[in-house]
């Protein structure tokens, strides 16, 4: 989800796409960054045994709130972009899923480094960066020449 935010937000700001069609805007998860994950994984494998831990933030956020930041950091209104489509609602959607981390902070000694807002900001440079190589000039084709 998070990833067809921001590539949804940096399409739009680059002339790409018009809107961004998304399903329950109020669902909530606990959402992270991978490289924070990687390095509670490597710390995990440090161990002299092998131990279940859970790696999470801690924190829910919802898709509504990714959608607002991902967008306010292009300088676009999220309202005038994001439809809310009802076939990409889930039949079964839990609306609350968020991790508890406490034995990973502690044994491990792990927290999260990058926050929920970073996260959204980092994807869509991210994907400002990959897909500006596609996009047109602001005149569009015939400012090509």
């Amino acid at each position: 989800m998070t990833r067809k935010i921001s590539d949804g937000a940096a399409r739009i700001k680059l002339g790409l796409a018009d809107e961004l069609r998304l399903g329950n805007l109020e669902a909530r998860r606990d959402w992270g960054f991978a490289g924070d994950y990687v390095e509670a994984m490597w710390l995990m494998m440090q161990r002299d045994e092998p131990t279940d831990y859970v790696v999470a933030t801690g924190e829910e956020h919802s898709v509504r709130e990714f959608a607002e930041i991902a967008f306010d950091h292009v300088g676009l209104d999220p309202e005038r972009h994001v439809v809310v489509d009802p076939r990409f609602e889930r039949p079964a959607e839990v609306d609350h899923l968020v991790g508890d981390a406490s034995r990973a902070r502690r044994e491990l000694d792990w927290a999260p480094r990058v926050s929920f807002e970073n996260l959204a900001r980092l994807m869509v440079d991210a994907d400002l960066e990959r897909l500006s190589a596609h996009a047109l000039p602001v005149g569009g084709p015939s400012s090509l020449a």
